[in-house]
């Protein structure tokens, strides 16, 4: 017995290390995931694009800005006029919280009267979450400190100074009670259209080629674009049904509020489709064999996920991690869902990740088509 189980663990040694390319694939991918998922996922949230729309801009107002950027937890990415204007900034996505500052801030101040309204983006739960802890936080240990040196120059404190001069109210946008099931929805339909579109595409040829079915639709008068599109039709339409399901029951089960343009979000989901089955053809070529078509999707919708900012923002991550992370359409379809899903936003505030994701649509299809007809050749 011993003698014919050690035949077979031989025979599997000498065939796995024949498969080069697929033994390297195991080796490698793991080193890989540990060096970009160690640089890439951060729970701790820091920094967070702010933007701030100072109306009274006196010594005051400017020491509680500078209070909250101190702090680490909030970068200032740009001053506005208005609250309408912060409110857009956040719509657009550069920037995930805000600070809106009423005029005469000093004297109100002096009079205990002080309100500062903070605006934070819920369609990111991690920012969310961060950012209303941080910012009670801050603003506490901001009005002890004017409160102190209220007492320090008046040498008393009376009835009206023991209570803190700022008033901070908190509005989180889009989500006020901070679901779960409101964040993960959009970015569901995101991850589903993705891994469907890649994993059904890169296994199907590489099945075909496999069986030498290809070769044998070649020899017939069809061409390799007219054979692509006729492999990936199926996928499509399987792709969209499940996304549409799992938005419907979000929707409809779960009462996650769909506030866009339902037919502008199908659309673009129609395009972001053709992202996913570029990139799982693109794979099926430089694919061998099943085992290592599999691998190549497990590791590009494992590192879309990541670095695409379904869980974690980008905002965190390295810019060279954020630069990897462009090469996955994930990236740029997850500011879709949530903008239109989540936010209800037009295609005017999105037109920038439309925009990318348009370009990389057509260079990955570029891409995939001319490797598969040269893998053909």
């Amino acid at each position: 017995m011993l003698q014919r189980i050690w035949a077979v663990v031989q025979k599997e040694f000498i065939q796995t290390f024949r498969d080069r390319r697929t033994l390297l694939l195991q080796l490698g991918m793991p080193i890989v995931q540990l060096f970009i998922f160690g640089y890439a996922i951060r729970t701790h949230v820091e920094h967070v694009p702010t933007a701030v729309a100072d109306e009274s801009f006196d010594a005051a107002s400017l020491s509680y800005v500078d209070a909250m950027v101190a702090s680490g937890y909030f970068d200032i990415v740009a001053h506005v006029s208005s609250q309408a204007e912060v409110v857009g900034a956040i719509d657009e996505g550069w920037a995930q919280a805000g600070i809106v500052i009423l005029p005469d801030f000093a004297a109100q101040v002096e009079l205990n009267k002080a309100k500062v309204l903070l605006l934070v983006d819920g369609s990111d739960i991690f920012t969310s979450q961060t950012a209303y802890k941080a910012i009670n936080a801050i603003a506490q240990a901001h009005s002890t400190q004017v409160l102190m040196r209220k007492v320090e120059r008046s040498g008393k404190l009376s009835g009206r100074e023991s209570l803190l001069p700022l008033d901070v109210r908190i509005r989180i946008l889009y989500n006020p009670n901070l679901d779960d099931l409101w964040f993960l929805i959009p970015g569901m339909a995101a991850m589903l259209l993705q891994t469907q579109t890649i994993s059904l595409t890169a296994t199907a040829v590489v099945r075909e080629r496999e069986a030498g079915t290809i070769e044998q639709l070649l020899v017939t008068p069809i061409l390799p674009g007219e054979l692509m599109l006729g492999k990936v039709a199926p996928n499509i339409v399987i792709a969209l049904v499940n996304m549409l399901t799992i938005v419907g029951i979000g929707v409809f089960w779960f009462g996650v509020p769909f506030r866009g343009d339902f037919w502008l979000f199908f659309w673009l989901a129609f395009m972001y489709v053709f992202s996913g089955l570029g990139l799982g053809l693109l794979l099926s070529t430089v694919s061998q064999n099943q085992r290592q078509a599999q691998q190549l999707t497990t590791m590009t919708t494992l590192l879309g996920l990541v670095l695409g900012g379904f869980i974690f923002p980008r905002y965190l991550m390295p810019p060279v991690i954020r630069i990897v992370g462009n090469l996955f359409p994930l990236t740029y379809f997850i500011p879709i869902a949530r903008g239109i899903i989540t936010k209800g936003v037009s295609i005017e505030l999105l037109w920038e990740q439309v925009a990318a994701l348009f370009i990389y649509v057509v260079v990955i299809m570029f891409v995939a088509v001319r490797t598969f007809r040269q893998g053909l050749d």
